[in-house]
């Protein structure tokens, strides 16, 4: 059975053809083809009679005899089946030419019977994973192994069945539009997409329908696109609206897939609304010891609008003209708060009717009109009565008295009265914390304030003092007042100098020559300033060395009134300064001034005893200085003290020795070498006197002896002299040895390498050792003879 049917041909030459007709090689070609039980074949002499009329009138060469074109498979069937063949003009059905699939899926999704061509499906297909296929065919001679046909490829093509449904994108769905907007007006659009082939059918073309939200809202039905269809949708009355859309693919037939989606539709406030009270009065209370800035009560005007379009301010209208109080819009919650802006007297005025309107911030004309955003009502406002303290006349007294004013003057007086009904009577007191010296007292009873101390403006110059009035029934009622009073001066201090001169006048200063600039000060504070007058004593001798002249400036300059001041002569004079001032009555006084005469160095300056002391010397430098002297002091009379303490301890042990150690005669005996002779000399006597020598003493006078020993012989009368001197002093000492031994002295001579020996001061020295000393090389030289330290010194 022969069935006819136009099919897209698609075909690849392998060998190089070329087309003049603009160079371009068309790929695509549109035949009838027939086709036998799927199999689509083209035979030899079709494409003869082809290729034959279009190289007529052209230059086309001619083309190869197998041409397969694309293959249409549908998806989702998973029957294998034959679907195709491949079939060859040189095919005679001997089964020489062996056929060839391969490329994309041959061999496991298309296979092919390489006999006859037959190509079969093997596995479902998906279009939306893959729609077309594309492979290549061979033809091969079986014996040869060579090309029957070139190799040529060709498609084969899923075709779309409707097996996916619609789905929406971009969800969840949320607009807001202006409440008591037009209808017409667009919300928004909703899309959805479906996988299915657009191209092929009705199987992805959508259309789109409301299943929830008529008749406020409709949809598109091609375009998703949702709007209004109800006009002037208020939000005060719903505010939020809940939409169901439905898409259907296959243009809504029966037998389609469909998908819906949920869209929030919210309606925005715009100020359709103005305010409104809901009651025509309202009252409050407050007492009238309630201070500035408290909140009487909070009043509200109800709106319908939201955010912006509810703002709104308030107004007070006094009915009875006063400012008492204001009223504030809390930005929270709208509401009015009342305030009171000032104090409140029960006694003068208990209730106060004030009229409140209200208008929004932001008037739309486009809904209501401009009358309609405002509202109005009326404010009671009563005023309760409270026991207050008495209250003072003046909020600050400013007095003045005179500082000579006498104890008892009276200074002023402060009144208070109780502005309460009952009008009790009030006792005064001056705060002791504001009066602690008790320069002033108060009557109790009225209020007068007196002089209770004598006053001195150079002491306190004003004082700042506290009164406090209080109930007498009731002294938890109390206020108080500050009372500022300034002391008055009068001239009761006489000018003095602005500070300690030290004037000087050198030696070469010639006649008219400045000395000094002095000025003065007066603890006193005239109104005018101060002006002081300067002069010198009057006398009916002209002072003939210096002058003063009044500079009209509170300064006086001292003049030398002759040249040639000399220490000689005399080393310093006495000049009195009278000094005035310009009060009433006129006090003055009078400092006498010592000049000294200097022989002052080239730069002008006078050197103090000799050494000229540097103006440039800073405290800081001085201060270190006298730290430095202070410390340098008491070390040194530490030092002392130890010193002394250790004399002391000395002193004791040495007398506790006398009293239990009996004294023997000591004999001094000393022998030369050359003469072999030797002298006996008694070392105390026994009526010696009981005086205690410092070892110390004794140790500079061996010193000094020594250092000359060494020039003269035992023979001469020095050194017979040293040894009576030793032996007189040893007498007298008791600290100091020989203590009941027998010491040699020996003199060695000018010349012995060793020097003079002795036992005296020796740092090993044992007062009671028989052993003689080695005379040999190990001796220690007697370095005090040379002037050595006592640290050095060894015996």
């Amino acid at each position: 059975m022969g069935i006819w049917r136009e099919s897209l041909i698609l075909f690849r030459n392998t060998e190089e053809s070329s087309f003049p007709c603009n160079g371009v090689l068309p790929h695509v070609l549109f035949e009838s083809v027939s086709s036998h039980g799927g199999d689509f074949i083209i035979s030899k002499k079709q494409h003869e009679i082809r290729s034959s009329k279009i190289s007529r009138g052209s230059h086309l060469r001619v083309r190869r005899g197998w041409i397969w074109s694309q293959i249409f498979v549908e998806e989702e069937d998973p029957t294998p089946r034959k679907i195709g063949q491949l079939k060859s003009d040189y095919d005679t059905g001997d089964f020489t030419i062996k056929y060839i699939l391969s490329g994309e899926g041959a061999g496991e999704i298309f296979k092919i019977d390489e006999y006859t061509g037959d190509i079969y499906l093997s596995q479902r297909l998906d279009r939306e994973l893959k729609p077309f296929y594309i492979l290549q065919a061979q033809a091969i001679n079986r014996s040869s192994k060579q090309p029957v046909e070139p190799e040529s490829e060709f498609i084969i093509k899923v075709q779309d069945i409707n097996d996916n449904a619609p789905e929406f994108i971009n969800e969840p769905y949320v607009s807001s539009i202006p409440e008591m907007c037009p209808t017409g007006t667009t919300v928004i659009q909703v899309t959805a997409t479906d996988a299915d082939d657009p191209m092929f059918g009705s199987n992805a073309k959508l259309i789109y329908s409301i299943l929830e939200g008529e008749p406020y809202f409709s949809v598109e039905p091609k375009t998703g696109i949702i709007v209004t269809s109800l006009p002037n949708m208020d939000r005060e009355a719903r505010e939020t609206y809940l939409v169901v859309v439905q898409v259907k693919d296959m243009l809504g037939l029966t037998g389609g897939y469909s998908a819906t989606t949920t869209v929030t539709i919210s309606l925005m406030d715009v100020n359709d609304n103005g305010p409104t009270f809901q009651h025509n009065l309202y009252t409050f209370a407050i007492s009238e010891s309630a201070p500035v800035g408290t909140t009487v009560g909070r009043i509200m005007a109800d709106d319908g609008d939201v955010g912006l379009n509810a703002k709104m301010n308030y107004s007070l209208e006094d009915l009875e003209e006063s400012s008492t109080f204001t009223i504030q819009t809390d930005p929270d919650t709208q509401e009015g708060i009342v305030i009171l802006a000032q104090p409140l007297d029960y006694e003068s005025k208990r209730r106060f009717v004030i009229a409140v309107e209200a208008i929004n911030e932001n008037i739309d004309t486009r809904f209501l009109s401009a009358y309609e955003f405002h509202d109005r009502t009326t404010l009671k406002i009563t005023v309760t009565n409270v026991d207050e303290p008495p209250i003072f006349y003046e909020t600050l007294y400013v007095w003045k008295v005179l500082e000579s004013a006498q104890i008892g003057t009276q200074v002023g007086t402060v009144y208070a009265k109780d502005t309460d009904t009952t009008n009790n009577p009030i006792r005064y007191s001056i705060s002791k914390s504001s009066d602690t010296r008790q320069m002033f007292r108060i009557d109790p009873s009225n209020g007068t304030v007196y002089v209770a101390s004598l006053l001195d403006r150079e002491t306190a110059a004003w004082y700042n003092l506290t009164i406090n009035a209080r109930e007498i029934s009731d002294e938890q009622l109390c206020s108080s007042v500050s009372l500022h009073i300034t002391v008055l001066d009068i001239n009761d201090n006489m000018p003095i100098l602005s500070q300690d001169y030290q004037p000087y006048v050198c030696e070469d200063t010639q006649a008219g020559e400045l000395i000094e600039l002095i000025s003065a000060t007066d603890a006193d504070d005239p109104v005018d300033g101060h002006h002081f007058y300067f002069s010198m004593i009057p006398d009916k001798h002209i002072n003939p060395n210096f002058t003063i002249r009044d500079n009209q400036d509170n300064t006086a300059s001292i003049l030398a009134r002759r040249s040639t001041f000399t220490q000689h002569d005399r080393t310093q004079y006495h000049l009195p300064v009278v000094i005035r001032d310009s009060g009433s009555p006129t006090l003055s006084s009078t400092t006498t001034l010592t000049i000294r005469v200097c022989a002052c160095q080239p730069t002008g300056h006078c050197p103090s005893d000799g050494v000229e002391v540097s103006p440039d010397i800073s405290m800081q430098i001085l201060l270190g200085l006298s730290l430095c002297l202070i410390t340098l002091a008491v070390m040194s009379t530490l030092m002392l003290t130890v010193r002394r303490y250790k004399t002391l301890w000395q002193d004791k042990m040495a007398t506790q020795e006398l009293e239990t150690v009996e004294f023997s005669e000591k004999i001094l005996s000393f022998a030369i070498p050359e003469t072999e002779s030797s002298q006996t000399v008694p070392l105390r006597h026994p009526r010696r006197r009981e005086r205690k020598l410092c070892r110390e003493e004794v140790t500079t006078s061996i010193r000094m002896s020594l250092r000359h020993s060494h020039l003269i012989g035992p023979e001469d009368i020095v050194f017979q002299q040293f040894i009576m001197d030793r032996l007189a002093e040893a007498d007298e000492d008791p600290d100091v040895p020989p203590f009941d031994c027998l010491h040699t002295y020996a003199f060695e001579g000018t010349g012995s390498v060793t020097g003079s020996l002795s036992s005296l001061e020796s740092a090993t020295f044992d007062p009671c050792m028989s052993q003689t000393h080695d005379v040999g090389q190990h001796l220690l030289r007697l370095s005090p003879w040379l002037g050595a330290a006592a640290d050095e010194t060894s015996f």
